[in-house]
């Protein structure tokens, strides 16, 4: 059957039949039309290879097309595609959540239920802890992404593009202020937004819960200091709030720990998990306090695809994959040898450019600004090195409200010559970019 395959396709050329085809509003992080991948590696419609430091949004921390995940990916298609796990369940869906209650941060009992996406983990942590609290309120924070529905969408804590027109939204849901020390914003200064919240617009014993990523992603990869968890954490119990921890992007080993909370010593009561769980599969999690779990009413939660047994084969074969290969460990040496370089980067072609340089495990980001100003975001050159680099065979994705951060989400697989080849390019574009 013929579904318009060409062997003659050409990036343009796809383009062309993608703009005619395909809404607008659907972003192209890169450009390029994938034909192939492995590891940290992809090739296009054209043949040309590439570093991969995107890594599908931080959903491929084993790689792509990891030898174990395909396999397991061919086995469970021999056997069943789907049920739906209301219908005919199976082990798979029970080994993955108890793989999850065991590693989730904190000592206490947990259950957790398997749904497709990350804004579908967020929006059932947020209507869960409303029917268990009898709460209608929910604090977020600035900078915050969790997702593109419209509950996710309205907790979200970046307007443009996410938000534009997209109102009225969901309510009940107010907006405090994440610490960034980079740009002024003191633990202190977050905590109190809290309780300015509490005393302006919402009472507290209203709010059924916060959700907070304890390293923002879209945000540009801004770690919250444990104080400013462990401050939320005191905040939620004194008023009995529940705490949510979307761990959607630094979850499952990019901070070299499971989950990021763990650092900071802090349980929180559910945690969001998707991206990297399947290794490209649609899967997410939500993994809570078992007794919490356990008060959400019968035949309220539930997805028809929700813990699709492909999906659950490939995340079994992820767990083996972090263990056999010692990804979280890895997570750690890349991250630090790229914030090396990057900082190294700092004081030369990039000096009065590079504005910060950011790394928790192997989440790191730089921050581009004018003249070494962090009031003056730079995009524009964060944009130029993005192209630049991609030229050279480096695919990049930006962060910060103003795409002014390039991030770094590279396969926990890579080799240290690939890494390193990577960063030589980053190099070379910065360089090219700084100079025109």
């Amino acid at each position: 059957m013929d579904h318009g395959k060409n062997e003659f396709a050409t990036n343009e050329s796809l383009k062309a039949r993608r703009d005619e085809a395909c809404p607008v509003g659907l972003p192209s992080k890169s450009g390029i039309y994938a034909a192939r991948a492995k590891g940290a590696e992809l090739w296009d419609v054209e043949g040309k290879r590439y570093i991969d430091f995107i890594g599908g949004i931080g959903v491929l921390n084993v790689g792509h097309a990891h030898p174990k995940v395909v396999a397991a990916i061919k086995k469970q298609a021999d056997d069943f595609l789907h049920t739906a796990f209301g219908i005919a369940q199976y082990e798979s869906y029970v080994a993955v959540c108890e793989k999850l209650n065991k590693i989730t941060p904190g000592a206490t009992p947990k259950k957790t239920a398997l749904f497709n996406s990350g804004a579908e983990a967020v929006e059932n942590a947020i209507k869960f802890a409303r029917q268990i609290t009898g709460r209608p309120g929910v604090i977020a924070f600035a900078g915050a992404f969790h997702g593109r529905t419209l509950l996710a969408t309205t907790l979200t804590g970046k307007s443009k593009p996410y938000k534009v027109g997209f109102g009225p939204y969901v309510p009940a849901v107010f907006h405090g202020e994440y610490p960034d020390a980079y740009h002024g914003v003191s633990v202190e200064d977050a905590l109190a937004s809290v309780d300015h919240i509490f005393k302006t617009m919402i009472n507290a014993n209203e709010v059924a819960a916060m959700i907070v990523e304890p390293v923002q992603g879209e945000g540009g990869f801004n770690p919250a200091p444990k104080e400013f968890l462990e401050g939320l954490r005191k905040k939620c119990d004194e008023h009995g709030i529940l705490m949510v921890a979307d761990e959607i992007q630094s979850g499952m080993g990019r901070t070299g720990k499971y989950f990021a909370f763990e650092s900071a010593g802090v349980e929180p009561d559910f945690v969001c998990i998707a991206k990297s769980i399947a290794a490209g599969l649609p899967l997410s999690a939500l993994t809570g306090k078992a007794e919490l779990m356990d008060k959400v009413v019968a035949g309220s939660m539930g997805s028809t695809y929700g813990g699709n047994p492909v999906a659950c084969a490939a995340a079994l074969a992820v767990f083996d994959i972090f263990e056999e290969e010692g990804l979280l460990q890895r997570a750690v040496e890349i991250g630090e040898r790229t914030a090396k370089r990057w900082r190294a980067l700092q004081q030369g072609a990039g000096k009065g450019v590079m504005g910060d340089v950011r790394q928790v495990g192997g989440m790191v980001a730089v921050e581009f600004v004018k003249d070494g100003d962090p009031k003056q975001p730079n995009g524009e050159m964060a944009g130029k090195i993005q192209l630049e680099a991609r030229e050279r065979g480096l695919i990049l994705t930006t962060a910060g409200a103003y795409a002014q951060c390039l991030r770094s989400l590279v396969p926990l697989v890579i080799s240290d010559e690939m890494l390193e080849e990577g960063l030589d390019i980053f190099d070379a574009a910065v360089e090219a970019a700084a100079k025109g």
